[in-house]
């Protein structure tokens, strides 16, 4: 089968799936404070139609599948669509971004299902910070979902931190420590904050940070990756821990970008910044057989941009919601 290719010749093997754009948090530098319009319940991909398209990305060499929001855990049964997905042939990676909020409950049955790795996006330590960035989140809730991550084998766990000047930035070596003292189980990625319709924040650029690091503790570059994401991963001499760094805004990766959106409405997104998704949905039910939805697949992707053009303190935020993208 011919590699699922862009006219840059960019060969993707990588799907990011939204189930839903709700979320339990309203996180400040994700959704609006008032929440939003949610999509329609008969607009949602059901995980029938999910597994379908899957299954054609799959025959086009998609290999990794990674389950996203809005946040997945608030959509019902969300072990029942793991498992689908677990079974289709070449899909080798099932993984799932959450806020851990709920995850306590259900991290054994999800990897009983067959999800193999978590993402969990926390950008505090401190309770009153924590609940204040999310606008409600409860910080002890999502600590106890690691812990029933860790027990039922999803890790070691990516940690997601999204750093922003003045805001979180002081806890850099707090979150260091504290993940730190279990290495094996953590990796500890800092994100560049990117900026959807308009910057309401400001970025710490990677290289400050790694400076601020390099300062205090000794990092030496990893010399192999987790996943198919674009961290830039070092190891820290003095506790073991992974760190990696994703700077999408000072080091763009659009260059070697392997990943597609599957937004939870069924429109794909082949750029992050592009807010333009046909829908791969409306196609699906209006009848189209495996090869016609492979063909409308590759003539989107065809279609990609070469690159975004936000820039830390500069250039064109992203367009659209980042709750709806799914990350």
């Amino acid at each position: 089968m011919e590699p699922l290719r862009d006219s840059f010749g960019r060969t993707h093997t990588y799907v990011r799936v939204s189930v839903t754009d709700r979320c339990n948090f309203r996180c400040v530098y994700c959704m609006p404070e008032e929440g939003l319009d949610w999509m329609q319940r008969s607009d949602l991909l059901s995980y029938e139609e999910i597994a379908r398209l899957v299954g054609v990305f799959a025959s086009m060499g998609v290999t990794g599948v990674r389950l996203t929001g809005g946040e997945p855990l608030v959509r019902k049964d969300l072990e029942c669509l793991v498992a689908e997905l677990g079974q289709i042939p070449g899909i080798d990676d099932l993984a799932m971004t959450t806020n851990a909020h709920r995850l306590a409950a259900c991290a054994q049955e999800l990897a009983d299902a067959g999800l193999t790795r978590i993402n969990v996006s926390l950008d505090s330590l401190d309770p009153e910070r924590f609940s204040a960035m999310t606008r409600g989140g409860r910080l002890d809730k999502v600590l106890a979902g690691l812990d029933a991550a860790i027990a039922a084998g999803l890790s070691p766990i990516k940690i997601n931190c999204v750093v922003l000047e003045g805001e979180n930035d002081e806890e850099l070596y707090d979150l260091v420590e504290f993940f730190g003292a279990r290495p094996g189980h953590f990796v500890l990625r800092f994100i560049e904050y990117m900026p959807f319709q308009a910057r309401w924040h400001t970025s710490v650029p990677s290289a400050e940070l790694r400076a601020r690091l390099s300062a205090v503790y000794s990092l030496n570059l990893a010399t192999e990756g987790i996943g198919q994401g674009p961290a830039r991963d070092w190891v820290i001499k003095e506790n073991g821990l992974r760190i990696g760094f994703i700077s999408p805004l000072s080091n763009n990766f659009c260059s070697s970008c392997n990943r597609l959106r599957l937004m939870a409405n069924g429109h794909l997104r082949t750029c992050l910044s592009d807010d333009g998704t046909p829908s791969l949905r409306d196609i699906l039910r209006g009848g189209a057989s495996d090869s016609e939805l492979e063909q409308a697949i590759r003539d989107l992707v065809m279609g990609k941009r070469k690159s975004h053009e936000a820039l830390i303190d500069g250039g064109t935020p992203f367009e659209g919601v980042m709750t709806r993208v799914g990350g």
